[in-house]
Parts: structure tokens; C-alpha cells; sequence
């Protein structure tokens, strides 16, 4: 199996579950319950799928033959997920949520969970030379 693909299944798996840990975390420490616009499997689907795309931008240098371009990659893949950020920010909740202001607080820093991941997992996977 290909080394992109092995790190993509890590990487989607690990970064499903520090979401899910930190979904629940952050509810129960704050006492707040979003699970009205948030559930543990959108949450485990969106950190997969986010890994994924990482994996796919990786393997497509990796079938041009361009793995000298990762650095660039990385960067847009960081972009990206600052990018990202402006859905949670900019959100309308239903206005019987309670504490709808903590709802940044929650979503923004999942946001960046895929790339921290993938990024953390890459000495794991790359051959040396």
C-alpha cells in the first residue's frame, strides 16, 4: 500500500478521535450542547474527509513527480485552513442555543486538527535518504 495512503488512514483515524475528545471536552468543561449543529459523526466525517484531501494533493505531486513542491503544498494546505475558519466565524445558530458565542471556541480549532496531524505524521512516512 502506498505510503500517502497508509499516512492518510493515520492521519483521518488520529485526527477523528483528538476531535471527538476535544468535542466532548470542551462540552462538558463549558457545560454547553451543540450537538444540535455538531455530532460526533460529522465531526469524525469532516476530519477524515480533511485528510483525505491533504493525501490527494500529496499523492498528485507524487504521479507528477513533483515531491519537491510538498513545501508549496503545505502552505496552501495551511492557507486553506485558515480560509476554512471563516464558516464557524460567520455561522447563524438557532437562537434557543445557549452560549452561542463559545461556538468559535469549539469548531475553529478543528479546523486545523487535519493538517496538524498529517504534518505531525509525515516523519513517520517519509523514506530515508
Amino acid at each position: 500500500m502506498n505510503k500517502t495512503l497508509l499516512q492518510c488512514i493515520a492521519a483521518g483515524l488520529l485526527t477523528a478521535f483528538s476531535s471527538i475528545s476535544y468535542l466532548m471536552l470542551y462540552e462538558s468543561i463549558l457545560y454547553v450542547d451543540f450537538s444540535q449543529i455538531l455530532n460526533v459523526g460529522s465531526v469524525a466525517g469532516a476530519s477524515i474527509f480533511g485528510c483525505l484531501l491533504i493525501a490527494i494533493g500529496y499523492l498528485i505531486l507524487e504521479k507528477m513527480n513533483k515531491e519537491k513542491w510538498k513545501g508549496g503544498l503545505n502552505i496552501l494546505i495551511i492557507f486553506l485552513s485558515f480560509l476554512s475558519i471563516l464558516g464557524p466565524i460567520s455561522m447563524s445558530l438557532p437562537l434557543d442555543l445557549e452560549f452561542p458565542e463559545l461556538f468559535p471556541g469549539l469548531a475553529i480549532p478543528m479546523h486545523f486538527f487535519p493538517a496538524l496531524i498529517f504534518f505531525g505524521l509525515q516523519p513517520f512516512f517519509t523514506k530515508k535518504t
